[in-house]
């Protein structure tokens, strides 16, 4: 090889690496703009329920895009390479949008709300109020795709729409703060506390739903 040669390596690689990190922002900038249309979608939904049904069933609305290290990571997980083609392909939940809503039944009239949307096509639905995870962990899970709209095409980009009470999020919350600062793995008598907090916050979720609907009789 020539010296010539040997600079050119450095040179290379640098531009390839340039060229990735361009790339990565123009996917990013996709499920960004996915993530803002369904957050207005719920913007629209709650407003219409106000109007018409003189209620608003979302307390409010967070979201999220994960970050390109938690993506490749989560694709090692998943056995794939990691790969700007292999993300759009396998990973699902790159755009996230969690919605809070007050009640119960909120959380599922809300689900039939987005079915009745044509444009949107629902991929996946994870019931997981009514089979909760083993450490007690519930929330309606759904993956979607909605189409974007961009100068030349519109792609359907897909959104991970998490539902759940204001109860649920309480919960969910104190226990991802817990494990994130245990210092070495949680000890199952912690684990199983954690899950009866859960029972009882859900049953707290349940009596609450009640005494609003008796009160709108």
């Amino acid at each position: 090889f020539s010296v010539t040669d040997d600079l050119r390596e450095p040179i290379d690689e640098l531009t390839r690496l340039k060229d990735m990190e361009a790339k990565t922002r123009e996917i990013i900038q996709k499920y960004q703009a996915a993530m803002r249309e369904m957050e207005v979608r719920f913007e629209i939904l709650d407003q219409d329920l106000n109007l018409k049904k003189h209620r608003n069933p979302i307390h409010h609305v967070e979201s999220r895009i994960k970050k390109p290290a938690s993506i490749f990571e989560k694709l090692g997980r998943y056995g794939k390479q990691p790969t700007l083609e292999n993300m759009e392909r396998y990973i699902m939940d790159i755009a996230g949008v969690r919605v809070i809503c007050s009640y119960i039944h909120d959380v599922y009239n809300l689900l039939e709300l987005l079915r009745k949307q044509d444009d949107l096509t629902i991929v996946t639905v994870k019931d997981y109020i009514a089979n909760p995870k083993p450490n007690g962990y519930r929330s309606l899970h759904v993956i979607v795709r909605i189409p974007v709209y961009f100068l030349d095409k519109k792609e359907l980009i897909p959104v991970e729409i998490q539902l759940r009470t204001v109860a649920m999020d309480f919960w969910a919350t104190l226990e991802h703060g817990i494990r994130y600062k245990a210092s070495e793995e949680v000890p199952d008598s912690i684990v199983h506390e954690l899950r009866e907090c859960a029972d009882v916050i859900t049953d707290t979720d349940y009596r609450v739903q009640r005494i609003f609907k008796a009160l709108q009789m």
